[in-house]
């Protein structure tokens, strides 16, 4: 009991990520009789869109989510007082997580190569780029080697966040939403606005 107290956010976070993963698990089909195959199942794609379109379009989706989440973390923990930063780092692994696959899809249907042939294709890639070393570092041994480089390190997700939003702005509508998210969250984090709140938080309390 005392290990879940410790890491409900850990558990949390990780059964919200995997969940998703065994859905899109039925989607692929591996062959072992004469070596290793992957194939897709065909019939999984909704609409008119195939297989490998929807794993595309749902591990995009969720990078997305993942990656607000993250910069939502902090304004969240500025309006209610709660601070969780393995909470966070577990959100942070996520969202690497989803992007990484998302990119790997890509490179599937289209070459690695079709990655430089569009603004929104290269700042969806130098996003990916920027979240391994995140996604490397965001355990408590690098914390406790890296000290105050790993919190300068770890602001990084700034940029990750900005170049997806860049890359899903290019593709379609829905990038207001987590664009306003993002945008409510930065206005939080203001200092006078973050003084303000956390001083009417307090009084409410006595």
């Amino acid at each position: 009991m005392a290990f879940i107290k410790r890491n409900y956010g850990w558990i949390i976070v990780t059964i919200l990520t995997a969940l998703p993963l065994i859905v899109l698990t039925k989607m692929i089909q591996v062959d072992w009789s004469d070596g290793f195959t992957l194939s897709l199942v065909e019939s999984m794609g909704k609409g008119d869109r195939t297989t490998l379109d929807m794993l595309y379009h749902v591990t995009g989706e969720f990078a997305i989510r993942w990656l607000t989440a993250v910069l939502t973390c902090t304004p969240f923990f500025i309006l209610f007082g709660v601070n969780n930063l393995f909470v966070r780092q577990a959100m942070g692994i996520a969202a690497a997580v989803w992007s990484i696959l998302h990119f790997i899809i890509f490179i599937w249907m289209e070459g690695f190569m079709e990655t430089f042939t569009q603004v929104n294709y290269v700042a969806g890639f130098i996003a990916v780029l920027t979240l391994i070393p995140l996604l490397l570092t965001s355990n408590r041994k690098s914390m406790k080697r890296l000290k105050k480089k790993w919190k300068k390190l770890q602001k990084y997700a700034y940029v990750a966040v900005i170049l997806s939003l860049l890359h899903v702005a290019l593709l379609e509508k829905t990038w207001i939403i987590y664009a306003v998210v993002v945008g409510i969250g930065f206005i939080i984090r203001i200092p006078d606005v973050k003084e303000h709140i956390i001083a009417f938080r307090l009084k409410r309390k006595k």
